[in-house]
Order: C-alpha cells, then sequence, then structure tokens
C-alpha cells in the first residue's frame, strides 16, 4: 500500500492501514456482489455461437457486449441453456446489445450463478476459470446489487483487517453501486466535457446517509474505500455537504478541477492512463502529486489491475 499524505508518499501495507487512521473515522465500502456476468449462447435463427458480458440492468433490460457483433440481428432469440433464453431488442455500432431475458429477479440471478462465470476483467488471461478467481473476485462483504465488475478497493480486506479496524473505534458502513462494464473503458475524446460517462445504479441507506452525516458534523473522516464508493458519496450529497438516503443512477465523471464535498480519504488500486478513474485521482491529490506518486509505484514494482496493490491517499 503506498500512502500519499501532506505532500509525502510513504510505502507501506495494507495490514497498517489503521495505523493511518483515527477513532471515529468513518471507512464507507462497496458492499456490491458481482454476478456471474459471463455468457455464451446459441443464435436460433442461424446456429451462431454467442459470447456475450452483460453491463447494466435497467428496468429489466440488460446492455451486453457481444462477440461476433456481426452474427447478431435485432429480434434474434440467444439459448444459453434448455431452460434460458434471451431476445436481442437492439444492437449498436460499438458491439453493444440490449436484451432481455425470459426470466427476472431472483429466478435470473440463479440461472446467471449456474450458467454464467465470473466476469474477470479482459487484462485477466484465464484459459479455464478457477475456483480462486470464484472466491477472489468478490468482496467478503458482498451483499446486495448485481455489478458485473469488482469494487477491487474492497478486495484487499479480511477478517484480521475489520478486526483491527473494530479494535480502534474505527466505523464501517456500507453502500452499494452496481459497478459497470464501462469502468474499464477509457477516454478517447479529445475534450473531457465531450467523454459520455457511463451510468450505474448506486443506493444508500437512511443509516448508512445518518452515520456519515453525524461523523461529519463531530469533524471525523470520511474515507471512501475504492472509486465507486466516493462516486456514490459525491453523488449523493448536497452542496452544504449533507449525503442523503437514495436509490438513483449516477453518471459523476470526477476529473480536475473539482470541489470534493464530502470524502477525505481514499483507499484505491491504481489506474490506467487515460482512465477516468486516473483523472478522479488527479482531482483528489492534485494531478502533478498523482503523476509522482505513480512514477514512485512504478519504480517499486507495485502491481496495477484489479488483483494488484493499493494506494491510500489523502485529499489535498
Amino acid at each position: 500500500m503506498l500512502i500519499c499524505k501532506d505532500g509525502a508518499i510513504l510505502d507501506s501495507q495494507v495490514i497498517k492501514l489503521p495505523d493511518f487512521l483515527q477513532e471515529g473515522d468513518v471507512l464507507v465500502f462497496n458492499d456490491a456482489r458481482v454476478i456471474k456476468a459471463k455468457l455464451s449462447g446459441e443464435i436460433l435463427r442461424n446456429s451462431a455461437r454467442l459470447d456475450f458480458n452483460l453491463d447494466q440492468e435497467n428496468q429489466g433490460l440488460w446492455r451486453a457486449l457481444c462477440r461476433p457483433a456481426k452474427k447478431v440481428k435485432i429480434g434474434d432469440e440467444i439459448k444459453i441453456a434448455a431452460d434460458f433464453f434471451a431476445q436481442v431488442l437492439e444492437k449498436t455500432d460499438d458491439g453493444f446489445i440490449k436484451i432481455k431475458f425470459d426470466c427476472d429477479g431472483e429466478e435470473l440471478l440463479a440461472k446467471l450463478e449456474k450458467y454464467g462465470a465470473v466476469p474477470l476483467p479482459p487484462y485477466i488471461k484465464r484459459e479455464v476459470l478457477g475456483e480462486d478467481d470464484q472466491e477472489n473476485y468478490q468482496t467478503i462483504y458482498a451483499a446486495n446489487g448485481t455489478a458485473v465488475a469488482a469494487p477491487t478497493a474492497g478486495l484487499h480486506f479480511n477478517e484480521k483487517i475489520f478486526a483491527a479496524l473494530d479494535a480502534k473505534k474505527i466505523e464501517k458502513v456500507f453502500v452499494t453501486l452496481n459497478v459497470g462494464a464501462g469502468t474499464f473503458l477509457p477516454v478517447r475524446s479529445e475534450l473531457l466535457k465531450d467523454h459520455n460517462m457511463h451510468s450505474e445504479f448506486f443506493s444508500i441507506s437512511k443509516s448508512a446517509a445518518e452515520k456519515i452525516n453525524s461523523a461529519k458534523k463531530s469533524g471525523k473522516r470520511i474515507v471512501a474505500i475504492g472509486t465507486t464508493s466516493l462516486r456514490v458519496l459525491e453523488s449523493a450529497t448536497d452542496e452544504n455537504g449533507h449525503i442523503k438516503s437514495m436509490s438513483d443512477h449516477t453518471k459523476i465523471f470526477i476529473h480536475p478541477p473539482y470541489k470534493f464535498k464530502i470524502a477525505d480519504i481514499l483507499l484505491t488500486n491504481f489506474h490506467l492512463p487515460k482512465s477516468t478513474l486516473f483523472m478522479l485521482i488527479s482531482a483528489f491529490i492534485g494531478k502533478e502529486k498523482a503523476f509522482e506518486l505513480y512514477n514512485h509505484a512504478i519504480s517499486q514494482n507495485y502491481r496495477f489491475y484489479s488483483y494488484g496493490d493499493s494506494s491510500l491517499l489523502f485529499k489535498s
């Protein structure tokens, strides 16, 4: 774990996280559960095989990235299993389709669990998914939602770290943001204002909002565990710094210059150049410091990506 605090950069370890926190600090975790969003099926019209990764669900319709997209037409029915089908309702030029399954709710989640696979990021190459990935690509506190990518900062936590946080009387609260596949997409537009940020559903309970507001009022610090938790906090906080209990979709794109309304500290993994997440980091600690931090990480062989190392960033 790489620390960036008061302009200084320090090498440390995640197990020592409580040493950098204070009694009464509130850690905000994204408890989104990763579903088995990677599917294969047969197009009934032409018997072609199709692989597709689910992205986001909205009112019973799912967006999915499919390959090979050229074999798919609007209206096609896809057979995933003898008791599991989907119909293609829309198709775009970028390889995405919009589909509706023949079931929903808990029945759909059960069939995804049965017939789907863990949607590891495209840069993690596996011939066959192992049992380790089934367990490792899920936080120990995953409970809600339908994420198609893990909130990876949370993968660093285990019961030992939770016990150390409890011993220091550091609070934990949980929010939910359904992480979408768009989290991996780079910014390709020349101007930031032209970037179309992906939309993700989030939810924050009344009790979570009350705990965060109470801590902030008492002068305690709010620690976002992961950029997804931070995006929930900034999306649900008004201009007076008061966080609201709500369920909604967010397309918030945080980049310099940005005035953070509630988050004081961020624990996050290392992100790619040209990504919206690196731009968020640049807004949080400053662009020059972000480049200095990442150059240090590269020189010291820190691991990037979802299964990589972490950084603890104190807002500049």
